[in-house]
């Protein structure tokens, strides 16, 4: 006889701390992440803004946020059980956000549809992640990258660097570059790079905790950008955060490369996460060619 699965409640859901990441690294080997908002460090380095609470049911977690007082679900992950998304669409009734399931891969989407023709999907396109070849990072070549490369030579030319490790011993001086990086972008003034910043304090301060890594680019014996990622699952690695100085023009092009050369002898892709739709970043992360997009959705509550 097939088991029932126990009654979804709203009051199932309890805020993401951080002792949850043992719960989600054992639930993610299994059923490893598909878009980087999944990923634990970027659920846990956002919960002040986006509020995320999880649900675990049985062999799945469910995720919940609640921006600017608009409750959104993502689909269960796990093994695909109707009967698990059918009680997700009834707390979704309770709802009044406009789009009250969000966070949608294209493979759940497919599956939803054949169930539920009704739906109505609506693509998110400023939060697709970019994944590239690791090996198109790191080495760069053909006319396609050629005008990269030539801003990475030139930078090479006028700048001596050296590349490290992001350890305990330079984590203050990373702490220090960090608050620089906000005067130059005067996050203050922008709600976006406000919480940006409290994200990146937070994944620094607990940085070990949970399990990143990263790399500083140090210039005349200054920090002058930092990159830090993780793997995502078994041939992606995600890179959550890539700052620079504007004193140092080709600075971004630099640390990129340099990550993707230690990312490429492990990983096959590596994901860059989303544009936000900021059309600064949308050109920069196209002209790198990625390999493909993870697209995600939004279902219209008027079509639930």
């Amino acid at each position: 006889m097939k088991k029932m699965i126990k009654m979804l409640s709203i009051d199932d859901f309890k805020l993401i701390t951080l002792d949850e990441k043992e719960l989600f690294d054992k639930h993610y080997k299994k059923f490893p992440p598909v878009h980087s908002d999944n990923n634990f460090t970027t659920l846990i380095s956002w919960v002040e803004y986006s509020k995320y609470k999880y649900a675990s049911i049985e062999d799945n977690i469910i995720i919940m946020s609640n921006i600017k007082n608009q409750i959104q679900f993502r689909p269960p992950s796990g093994e695909k059980r109707k009967e698990l998304f059918d009680q997700v669409l009834m707390l979704t009734k309770k709802q009044d956000s406009k789009y009250p399931i969000g966070v949608i891969d294209i493979t759940t989407k497919d599956w939803l549809s054949n169930l539920y023709p009704n739906l109505e999907f609506i693509p998110k396109r400023e939060y697709f992640d970019y994944v590239y070849l690791a090996s198109d990072l790191a080495e760069l070549p053909g006319s396609a990258y050629s005008k990269i490369r030539n801003r990475v030579n030139k930078f090479k030319r006028n700048y001596a660097y050296e590349v490290e490790k992001i350890t305990e011993e330079n984590m203050s001086e990373i702490q220090e570059f960090l608050k620089r990086w906000c005067l130059w972008k005067d996050c203050e003034s922008d709600p976006l790079l406000e919480n940006e910043k409290k994200a990146i304090l937070y994944s620094m301060a607990h940085y070990f905790d949970l399990g990143l890594s990263g790399i500083t680019i140090r210039i005349e014996d200054a920090i002058e950008a930092i990159a830090v990622y993780e793997a995502m699952n078994q041939d992606t690695a995600v890179v959550h955060y890539e700052k620079g100085s504007p004193d140092f023009d080709g600075i971004y092009k630099i640390v990129n490369e340099e990550t993707a050369k230690i990312l490429q002898k492990d990983f096959k892709f590596i994901n860059r996460e989303s544009d936000m739709d900021l059309p600064g970043l949308r050109q920069a992360k196209m002209s790198y060619r990625p390999h493909h997009m993870i697209e995600i959705f939004n279902i219209n509550k008027d079509s639930i």
